[in-house]
C-alpha cells in the first residue's frame, strides 16, 4: 500500500545527480517516482516516459525526480545514457523508500510508485503499478490538469 492522498509527505534529504543534496521541502511542488533499478528495461521505459513528457510537466509548473537505491555514480550514467532532463536521487539504505511505503519488505527493492506532492507537502495523487511504466506519467499529468 502506498501513502494515501491527503497525507503529509515525509520530509527527506538525499544525494542528487545535481551534486547537491536534495531536500523535499525546498523542491515542492513536485513529482517523485520510486523505481527498482537503473538500466533495467521497465525502469528505463518509465524514466524515458518522464523524459518525453518533461516539457508538458514543466508547462504545468512541476518538476520530477526519480528515486532508487542505486548509487549516484550509477544514476549519473543512467541519466546520461537516457538523456534525462531531470535529476535522480540516491537512497542507498532504502530509508526514504520505506517512509513512502515504496520498499518491498523481504528483498528491499523499491516498488514502482509515483507521488504528486503539492507546495504544502501534502500528497495530492498516487499511482502504483509495477508494470504500467508509462501510466505513471499519464496519471500525474491527468491529476495536474484537474487542479
Amino acid at each position: 500500500m502506498a501513502l494515501k492522498v491527503g497525507a503529509k509527505a515525509p520530509e527527506f534529504e538525499l544525494k542528487s545527480t545535481s551534486d547537491e543534496n536534495f531536500k523535499l521541502k525546498d523542491n515542492v511542488p513536485c513529482i517523485i517516482y520510486f523505481y527498482p533499478k537503473d538500466f533495467t528495461p521497465g525502469c528505463t521505459e518509465e524514466a524515458c516516459s518522464f523524459r518525453d513528457g518533461f516539457t508538458e510537466l514543466r508547462n504545468l509548473s512541476i518538476d520530477v525526480y526519480g528515486i532508487s537505491r542505486d548509487s549516484i555514480s550509477s544514476h549519473k550514467k543512467f541519466r546520461d545514457k537516457n538523456e534525462l532532463p531531470f535529476h535522480l536521487l540516491s537512497d542507498p539504505k532504502g530509508e526514504v523508500c520505506k517512509s513512502y511505503d515504496a520498499l518491498i519488505p523481504v528483498v528491499k527493492i523499491p516498488k514502482r510508485i509515483t507521488y504528486l506532492i503539492d507546495g504544502n507537502m501534502q500528497i495530492k495523487a498516487v499511482y502504483a503499478d509495477l508494470f504500467g511504466f508509462k501510466k505513471h506519467l499519464d496519471s500525474m499529468i491527468r491529476e495536474l490538469k484537474i487542479e
